[in-house]
């Protein structure tokens, strides 16, 4: 908040921060296009498919919150969730064969 008059400080702290949003937003929308296939593997039933896109999810989600554009325990509930989802769609599995 030092740098309110717009000195050559807050216009280098508007590019690094232009940058990083960036970065955020691009890891962000990968996070969420492997949420989405991940889901869909699970609701078509595909075990091996959805495991596969389990543990690309869970690595992006990792990887992000190491970085810190989410945080620990966002990445935790979404883990969470997902592995719920993975869990309903082995138990309907299983359920179907006996």
């Amino acid at each position: 908040m030092a740098n309110i008059k717009g000195g050559r400080a807050a216009r280098k702290r508007d590019r690094q921060n232009e940058k990083a949003r960036k970065r955020n937003s691009v890891c962000k929308a990968k996070l969420h296009d492997a949420h989405k296939k991940l889901f869909k593997a699970a609701d078509a039933g595909s075990k091996e498919e959805a495991e596969k896109k389990f543990k690309e999810f869970v690595s992006g989600l990792d990887k992000a919150a190491k970085k810190g554009i989410i945080s620990k325990n966002t990445a935790d509930r979404k883990k969470s969730r997902a592995q719920l989802k993975l869990n309903k769609m082995n138990a309907a599995a299983a359920a179907e064969a006996k």
